[in-house]
């Protein structure tokens, strides 16, 4: 049954039409020893992801065993989605909608996509973003690619601690094109060499590309990258897996970055067997014309009302194949809605307030846990730090998941390096509870 609120002035016009001033005049009908003289004796009020938990912790009562948690991340991230983001996907002129070519008809997904796209700008601090690409791993490939077609020379620094699956993505992309892809060590603190980095840095580079925070929930010195990246006139694209660190770190736009792409499952769009995801793109205005994908532009029709259209469509349905800059580059209209929806209703303050959640019970996690594990790295983290185990974590890992734990990613599938470090990841939806048991697992109690 689809949800229907009613604002104020709903309501206001509704007692207007029976005759009526509030609501309790309509209760007037009832003898008053019918009528309760006192409030309903009810427990504090909770929030919508607290009162889901309960109504399913409820529905499970009669289960074995504790519930099933789970502390994985890695580019995949378990938030709470309000429900009134499905509701508003689930109205038919949305989930059925494909690529808007007629804009006489189409007025609402585009309305949708651009505000999508202002968003975006907003949250990375660029000037342009497009209407999304197929996901975050093939956003960092486009960045590749456009920053080539912008310098012209065939050589890109990938750093170590960009996502393994992002950095095999933009290798499956970029080889057959010759270019060449060059790792950038990470250091022992868990951010970027950057001595390594100024090194390799030389004219044939085109471009330098980060992860913030990185794949391993470190933060990297963005300004300080940026500017070895502009001496050496090279572009730098910072690439983001977890777009809710947005709220509360500096945009990476003001921080020097040419290129801003990523993920933006974390807004809206659940955790479910590995996709759809949605990849966001946004770069400086004067690339524009090298942006793969489409954008939405705003107008006014002959009347002077506001309108909106495919302002610029680079890829080969729109135009010459030798002309356009990708011809892989989906939008995933559906999810985008999802990104814009979650975002709209969060609001500036309200995402904010969730990262300092996040950021709080990751803390929180970090500090119990090293009381017994050592951490890896030292670099200031978000949402996600990486633990040391004593032995191979395969056995340990084993353990956690027969009592119904999910303890994290052993890194040693992408860094062969890393035998015992596994990467674990805590969001809002993990209480002190859930912590404290994988705390109370790992130390065998």
């Amino acid at each position: 049954m689809r949800y229907l609120p009613l604002s104020e002035s709903d309501l206001a016009e509704m007692l207007r039409e029976v005759g009526a001033n509030r609501l309790e005049d309509l209760a007037d009908v009832l003898p008053g020893p019918l009528r309760l003289k006192r409030d309903l004796d009810l427990p504090p009020p909770l929030s919508e992801m607290e009162l889901v938990q309960k109504l399913r912790s409820l529905s499970e009562g009669g289960k074995s065993g504790e519930p099933l948690v789970s502390f994985l991340g890695a580019g995949a991230y378990d938030h709470f989605t309000p429900s009134v983001v499905d509701h508003v996907l689930r109205r038919s002129e949305f989930y059925t909608a494909y690529t808007p070519y007629q804009p006489e008809v189409s007025q609402g997904t585009l309305q949708a996509v651009f505000e999508f796209q202002t968003l975006i700008c907003q949250l990375t601090g660029m000037d342009i973003a497009n209407a999304s690409v197929y996901d975050g791993a093939s956003a960092v490939a486009e960045g590749v690619l456009m920053a080539q077609r912008i310098k012209g020379r065939k050589k890109c620094l990938l750093a170590r601690s960009l996502h393994p699956e992002y950095r095999i993505v933009t290798q499956t992309y970029t080889h057959p094109l010759g270019l060449e892809l060059v790792p950038v060590p990470f250091a022992g603190e868990g951010a970027l060499d950057l001595e390594t980095l100024e090194k390799a840095l030389d004219k044939e580079v085109s471009s330098v590309v980060i992860q913030q925070p990185n794949f391993f929930g470190c933060l990297e010195d963005v300004e300080r990258i940026a500017r070895s990246v502009h001496a050496h006139d090279a572009l730098l694209i910072v690439a983001v897996a977890e777009p809710l660190s947005l709220a509360l770190l500096q945009p990476p736009g003001a921080l020097g970055a040419d290129l801003v792409v990523g993920e933006g499952q974390s807004f809206g769009n659940p955790v479910s067997f590995g996709g759809p995801y949605i990849g966001f793109f946004a770069s400086k205005e004067n690339f524009l014309r090298s942006m793969p994908g489409r954008l939405v532009g705003e107008t006014v029709d002959v009347e002077g009302r506001r309108g909106f259209l495919l302002a610029v469509a680079t890829r080969e349905q729109h135009i010459r194949r030798e002309k356009a800059t990708s011809n892989i580059c989906t939008n995933q209209a559906l999810c985008a809605l999802a990104v814009l929806v979650y975002l709209t209703i969060m609001g500036k303050e309200g995402l904010r307030e969730l990262a300092e959640i996040n950021l709080s019970k990751c803390e929180y996690a970090k500090k119990r846990l090293a009381e017994s594990i050592p951490l890896r790295f030292s670099a200031p983290t978000f949402n996600e730090f990486v633990l040391r185990l004593k032995d191979d974590p395969d056995q340990a890992l084993k353990k956690l998941a027969d009592r119904g734990i999910i303890g994290g990613l052993p890194l040693k599938r992408f860094f062969p390096e890393m035998k015992k470090e596994i990467l674990v990841c805590v969001t809002e939806k993990h209480s002190r509870e859930d912590i404290d048991r994988l705390v109370q697992a790992f130390e065998g109690g």
